[in-house]
């Protein structure tokens, strides 16, 4: 563990950059390879729009990575946040917790929020537009959206009292994570349950990608699955039965062109269907 604190303590911004870029690479071959639908789009155009929102997040979280410096480096020169206030444990389940309780405000209580307050959810709703999900809609977020993220992460920090090994630490499993889910592939129907007790599945993540409600206010986790069945949120249905994208902007000429989604958010609100 010592190791890996050490790596992540100061990991090169390439090899951030690397991870990203090898993920996607990864999983674009897979489910080029062994699509679990078989979409009919033009893959590249539709990579060409989520690689724009990636780029934009990427920058924005560049631009105002010192608020998160600063944050976690208050919080360890003060002994502050969660961790410094429990009871003294070993390194690996001092990890756990951490990652734990990182996942739940940085990643389960901002996309629980954000499909609950109406303003926020006109900057997510342009993540779930996107009507052919792989891996390249895991980091289709409105610019809007990443500045939202990225106060509830930078709360996270504050509050969980997370040195910056681990917020590193964080932020790459949680983009192989979203890689991952997002992926236009399937595990075994048996593989998939047992993970999803404990981690966010495919399968688990695809219903949360449903065009309807309830289905689409369901499965907000990340990485650990354990906040959805906690708070009684989680849901199921057969892989086989998920239609993607979000019902109120169904329309290719509007989930589908960078122009139109930019502009998503700043448009009269539409009201759901319940299914």
């Amino acid at each position: 563990m010592n190791e890996l604190i050490n790596y992540f303590t100061s990991i090169p911004s390439s090899h951030r950059a690397g991870i990203l870029a090898g993920g996607i690479a990864l999983f674009w071959i897979l489910e080029s390879a062994f699509p679990f639908f078989k979409f009919h789009y033009n893959k590249w155009q539709h990579a060409g729009i989520n690689i724009f929102f990636t780029l934009t997040t990427i920058i924005i979280n560049f631009v105002l990575a010192f608020i998160l410096l600063r944050t976690a480096d208050y919080a360890f020169t003060n002994k502050w946040g969660l961790l410094n206030w429990l009871p003294e444990m070993n390194i690996w389940m001092y990890t756990i917790v951490g990652l734990l309780l990182m996942d739940f405000i940085g990643a389960y209580l901002a996309h629980f929020t954000e499909h609950k307050i109406k303003v926020l959810w006109r900057f997510h709703l342009i993540h779930h537009s996107d009507t052919y999900i792989d891996t390249t809609s895991g980091n289709r977020h409105h610019p809007g959206e990443s500045v939202i993220r990225f106060v509830f992460t930078t709360l996270g920090v504050l509050i969980v009292g997370c040195p910056m090994w681990m917020v590193f630490m964080y932020q790459t499993l949680s983009v192989v994570a979203t890689q991952f889910t997002h992926a236009n592939i399937c595990l075994p129907k048996k593989w998939d349950k047992w993970m999803s007790y404990i981690l966010v599945s495919p399968d688990m993540h695809k219903i949360h990608h449903h065009y309807k409600l309830p289905y689409t206010d369901s499965n907000y986790g990340n990485i650990f699955s354990i906040w959805d069945r906690i708070f009684g949120t989680y849901l199921y249905m057969e892989r086989e039965d998920v239609v993607y994208g979000i019902d109120t902007h169904m329309d290719p000429k509007e989930n589908n062109q960078l122009g139109s989604l930019l502009k998503i958010p700043f448009q009269r609100m539409r009201i759901p269907e319940e299914q």
